[in-house]
């Protein structure tokens, strides 16, 4: 190993004990993921200026920087699975009105349709008002290969239907979905921990001698896996630490220069909709202020994991103890929220990629119907990305072929994926938050026993 490799982990070793001490103060857990935040980026920052002409030395470094972040994301993506069965199992058993599952999961998803709807507009908006187009974007040897990738998979996934879609939910082997076999896993467990939640609520009434025993084991369990969670939170300094080390570290100047209009643009339509969240919760009697200075730490290791499937465990503890949204809302609305009516990934990415595509195929991007369409498509689409794999590429190639439009764009712009990706995923959860927020208001305290209130972080 070389030396200037081993200088720079003793400079990243010595970052994380900082972190250590900070945290050993008891310092709140917004501010240590701010400075994990921080010292990542300066540390990724100077490794990419110092070596910029070794890159053998960074990929060295990020070799072994990489334990801490993918460790940390691996524990998180550990833990998502038994989390949602237990919980998903527990707040239906706890539930006073049974048939309240059905009112908070309809309108958890609608909300999440709703405001993927509006980030597609958004998108679309800001697209035409930065003058975007396909037209003039550099086709490299990568860009080509990628290419014939996405054409293929374009074929594979308009073939699908949407009966199809809905049927993959099923859970037809709920052993194997623990695993994350498939990319429905996740509502597929959802769906086996409400059926079986479902039916320990009938055993408990039919038998009320295992009333007790029943209740108490679902207890004991849950509390188990949410202090996993608890304890896997506080590794989040130092993962958010090693994830962004990597993401400065490897990100190329001259790609993001190339495209720094598509850039800009898109974190301007993704900033929108954090306001437009901001908006919606507000109309619930939740402040924006506060709102997101409680979901800050969940966003952030979205933005640095680019992952909402990860990021579910620190989705659902935010929600239930800094928004006090009942378990079985916050459940549904994390589990959902990474699966469906994703407003970053789903909503606003091919939106922009139509309106900037359509011109070169002679279609008006500014015709209504063409909007309208597009919006339409996008809405229902975003509700069947997780029967196809999910992210932003899938979501594109539904979108475009449906539109009559060409999947090439997506592969033009993967040289700054990445780096858009990142923002995508805070927005998807934010989503994701704000849709359980504004149904735990909408439908009071069925499954809690108190009002919901935002506590300040």
């Amino acid at each position: 190993m070389l030396f200037a490799s081993i200088a720079s982990l003793a400079v990243f070793v010595a970052l994380l004990i900082f972190i250590m001490r900070q945290q050993n103060k008891e310092t709140s857990l917004s501010r240590l993921v701010l400075t994990g935040l921080i010292v990542g980026s300066l540390f990724g920052l100077i490794l990419q200026l110092t070596f910029s002409q070794e890159t053998h030395v960074i990929n060295q470094t990020l070799e072994w920087i990489n334990i801490v972040g993918s460790g940390y994301v691996s524990l998180l993506k550990m833990v998502v699975m038994p989390l949602v069965l237990v919980s998903m199992i527990s707040a239906v058993v706890k539930l006073e009105k049974g048939g309240s599952l059905g009112k908070i999961s309809g309108l958890t998803i609608s909300i999440l349709l709703a405001t993927t709807a509006i980030s597609a507009l958004v998108g679309i908006m800001i697209t035409q008002a930065f003058g975007l187009t396909a037209q003039g974007l550099v086709e490299g040897a990568r860009e080509t290969a990628r290419i014939a990738v996405l054409e293929n998979r374009a074929g594979a996934v308009s073939d699908l239907t949407i009966p199809q879609m809905l049927i993959s939910f099923i859970p037809t082997n709920p052993f194997a979905d623990l695993t994350g076999a498939r990319s429905t896993s996740i509502i597929a467990v959802v769906i086996f921990g409400i059926l079986t939640g479902i039916a320990a609520r009938k055993v408990m009434i039919e038998k009320q001698e295992l009333e007790k025993p029943i209740s108490v084991f679902v207890d004991a369990t849950q509390s188990i896996v949410m202090r996993l969670v608890k304890m896997i939170m506080a590794l989040t300094p130092y993962g958010i630490a090693a994830l962004m080390a990597k993401v400065v570290a490897t990100s190329s100047a001259n790609d993001i220069l190339n495209l720094l209009g598509f850039i800009i643009a898109s974190y301007v339509a993704i900033a929108l909709m954090f306001v437009v969240h901001g908006i919606l919760v507000s109309f619930v009697g939740v402040s924006p202020k506060s709102y997101f200075q409680n979901i800050w730490p969940v966003l952030t290791f979205a933005f640095t994991s680019r992952s909402s499937a990860a990021t579910i465990p620190l989705n659902v503890e935010a929600q239930i103890n800094k928004l006090n949204v009942p378990p079985a809302i916050a459940n549904l609305s994390a589990s959902f929220g990474a699966t469906i009516g994703q407003n970053g990934c789903a909503g606003i990415y091919p939106a922009m990629l139509a309106v900037m595509v359509a011109p070169t195929v002679g279609i008006d991007p500014t015709d209504i119907h063409f909007i309208l369409s597009l919006i339409g498509i996008i809405v229902i689409s975003s509700f069947g990305i997780a029967g196809v794999g999910g992210g932003a590429t899938f979501a594109a190639l539904i979108v475009l072929p449906a539109m009559g439009l060409p999947v090439t764009i997506a592969a033009l712009l993967i040289s700054i994926e990445p780096l858009i990706d990142m923002a995508r995923t805070a927005l998807n959860v934010s989503g994701a938050m704000t849709a359980g927020t504004i149904t735990s208001r909408l439908i009071g305290d069925e499954s809690s026993d108190k009002e919901p209130e935002v506590q300040q972080a």
